[in-house]
């Protein structure tokens, strides 16, 4: 009916992203504007889902570059491929490169929690100690979880627990997970009263047998080496945008990939709690972060129960001023987790979101998807159509970008989606290409490649 109706301008707060695929209007939007500066939506996190290749991870970097100009920090708690590294490092953030012979991640570490405890008082003292213990403990569960394929029984948690609480009370300086399994081992009487093993001290090795196994296994011995068995080697700041660098762990061992993925959030979200706790004591400046978990389905399929940690780990955005972005590829990548429990639990990570981002998805996507987003037929199709494959050029002999690269339906509740194509600076190139690898490869002359930007010498200027 052109010129004759026009459609509504959608939302200009926020990150700029692109253009309406539609309409041609500019588009902004990012959960944490729509959350604080326009209330479009009631917590400021995004769940964004689309086959590899077509730009989630664009999208996330152009919100994180976006956000820092606003002053929110970047954190990447886990990137594997890596698709962060060099925006954090333009930023002047912090890169902490985890993997064998690279870098450990202590998860025993407190962190700041003492140092921070040691400038409270009063209720937010207490709170702090209590997070650092639960986060530990959950960790601890989730290693065990991940090792064993499943979860550690309730009498093993109540172990672990009170042996923690022992440690901290006997140890001098940060403790390992030989530590706590050397306190498991001197059976000390607090631990051995609450493993019920009524005066017998066989009774007792009995009790604690599979878990001291698991622990071994875990303190340097087994397969995840020295990863989580060695002190921090770089201890996360929480006053600048950070990367945790895990690229360097191969995908032959998925187990471990989501073992340290589960460590570098619980230390992400550990310190966010402490900067949040130190500002309401005005101690120091109110911080907001913007908090990225990529490859979610990793950690979710590592075993039972695992919904559960993630679920613990992660309940802080917007009590706590946190923006949050999950992403996955499908939903179906939810629906394949051990139990239907499981599966429940993970999609309501979907449902609670601000905001869903979707880009390219297969039709077999469409029920599971629909399920929990409200889509309608055309907004179905559109999704569909951003998987055909691209064009090819017999006479080149090659393909022009898909038809779906950087494009993405905003949902938000019942509204209707809004199509953007995300669409990059010149000053965006150097720090978005993600086949670097194949970049390198072009320029010792085995492949001849000029379809991949040429890294742009200038700064990037939020």
């Amino acid at each position: 009916m052109w010129p004759f109706a026009a459609g509504t301008g959608a939302p200009t707060v926020g990150v700029p992203l692109g253009r309406h695929t539609m309409t041609g209007s500019a588009i902004c939007c990012d959960p944490i504007s729509w959350f604080q500066r326009a209330a479009l939506i009631s917590n400021p996190s995004a769940f964004i889902l689309a086959k590899p290749g077509l730009g989630k991870s664009t999208l996330v970097r152009r919100w994180c570059t976006g956000l820092s100009g606003y002053g929110v920090m970047p954190l990447v708690l886990g990137d594997l491929k890596p698709d962060y590294v060099d925006l954090i490092v333009a930023l002047g953030g912090q890169v902490i490169t985890l993997g064998h012979g690279r870098g450990s991640i202590n998860v025993l570490d407190p962190g700041e929690a003492t140092s921070a405890a040691a400038r409270l008082t009063g209720e937010a003292r207490k709170r702090v100690l209590a997070d650092a213990h639960a986060r530990r403990l959950t960790m601890v569960e989730a290693l065990l979880t991940i090792s064993r394929k499943t979860e550690p029984t309730d009498h093993e948690v109540t172990i672990i627990d009170r042996a923690l609480r022992v440690l901290d009370e006997k140890h001098e300086g940060i403790p390992v997970l030989a530590d706590l399994l050397r306190i498991l081992r001197e059976a000390p009487e607090d631990v051995r009263s609450v493993a019920l093993d009524r005066g017998d001290m066989n009774r007792y090795r009995d009790r604690i047998d599979a878990l001291e196994a698991s622990l071994l296994g875990l303190s340097g011995i087994g397969r995840f080496g020295e990863l989580f068995s060695a002190q921090t080697t770089n201890p996360m700041m929480r006053d600048r945008p950070v990367v945790y660098d895990v690229s360097a762990l191969g995908d032959s061992d998925k187990d471990l990939q989501a073992a340290v993925l589960m460590a570098c959030w619980s230390s992400g979200f550990a310190t966010v709690n402490i900067a949040n706790e130190l500002a309401e004591a005005g101690l120091e400046p109110r911080r907001h972060y913007f908090v990225v978990l990529d490859e979610l389905w990793r950690a979710l399929r590592s075993g039972k129960g695992m919904v559960d940690r993630v679920d613990a780990l992660t309940r802080l955005n917007r009590t706590y001023g946190v923006g949050q972005a999950m992403i996955s590829h499908t939903m179906n990548d939810l629906q394949a987790l051990a139990t239907s429990e499981d599966v429940m639990k993970a999609k309501g990570f979907v449902e609670r979101a601000g905001m869903v981002v979707c880009g390219g998805l297969p039709s077999a996507e469409m029920p599971s998807l629909t399920d929990v987003v409200p889509l309608s037929r055309v907004e179905q199709n559109e999704l569909v159509s951003w998987t055909d494959p691209p064009a090819w050029d017999p006479k080149s002999g090659r393909e022009s970008a898909p038809p779906g690269r950087g494009k993405f339906l905003i949902k938000v509740g019942g509204r209707p989606g809004i199509p953007v194509s995300v669409q990059l600076t010149q000053a965006e190139l150097a720090v978005n290409n993600t086949n670097q690898k194949w970049a390198e490869t072009s320029r010792i002359g085995l492949v001849e490649r000029d379809d991949v930007p040429a890294p742009v010498q200038q700064e990037v200027t939020v």
